[in-house]
This record gives C-alpha cells, structure tokens and sequence, in this order.
C-alpha cells in the first residue's frame, strides 16, 4: 500500500499547523493499493525519537478499506481510536532534532479483537497477532 498527504512528501518536514505549535490537527492522508481481501484498516503515528522512548501520537482502527484517506481534522463515522490526535511537538533543544513521525496504514483480514476502551500498547498487539495483510508507510519530520 502507499501512504501520501497532500501536505508533506515522505521525509519531508509537517508544516506547523498539523503541530502543537500550530492547530494541532491531524494532516489529510490518502492511500492506494488496499489489498481486495481487506475488511478493516489501522493507522499508527508514533514519534521513535521521543525522549522515554517510542510515543504514539495517534491510533485509530475499524476504517473502512473503502475510504481513499483522511482529511485535515476529520475522521470518519465509524472509526474507533485508542489514542486521538497529538500532533509533534518535540521538546524544544531535543537531542534529535527533528524528530521522525512514523505513520503506518495496515490492511487487516479482520476486526482487531479489542475491548471498548483498549490502549495504544492493546491496538498495537492485536494488529501484530492479525498478521497484517498489507503496510503503508509515511515519514514526517518536525524540529523546535
């Protein structure tokens, strides 16, 4: 699968308003190449460069495989998340600086086995217990 935004190509840098320093709303995403046999979607943003470690700064799961992507601030009826959007917002003077934003589409045979409320670390489990069918990646970048 490819992972686009209209708004940042692969390692370039997210502009500010997809940022704490900004609006802090999530940026738009589209996809490409859903595998047929796709019954459900996951999406992962998480920060590797992250002081106490990896920091997930979203996670959203049950997205349809028929919709072609996200729009700026928007995610559709229907799609359950365990964390909403926190857009970058790395600590100013970071060791690394920029920090590297990891979004990851994953294509699913079926509905994750999570409960009502699960966490990111539940989410995260039951997509690689799922054996995804398909990954979509997209690096962002974003320095204070």
């Amino acid at each position: 699968m490819q992972l686009t935004s209209t708004e940042f190509a692969n390692g370039a840098t997210i502009p500010t308003l997809y940022t704490c320093d900004g609006q802090n709303v999530s940026p738009p995403l589209d996809w490409t190449g859903v595998p047929a046999e796709a019954r459900y979607l996951a999406l992962f943003v998480e920060d590797p460069d992250a002081p106490g470690g990896t920091f997930v700064h979203w996670a959203l799961f049950d997205i349809d495989p028929s919709t072609p992507g996200l729009g700026a601030g928007s995610v559709p009826p229907g799609v359950r998340g365990a964390v909403a959007y926190r857009g970058p917002c790395p600590p100013k003077g970071s060791k690394k600086d920029p920090h590297h934003y990891e979004f990851r589409l994953y294509a699913l045979k079926e509905r994750l086995p999570v409960g009502e409320q699960p966490s990111a670390s539940d989410v995260r489990r039951a997509i690689a217990a799922s054996h995804p069918l398909a990954e979509g990646r997209l690096v962002g970048r974003y320095g204070r």
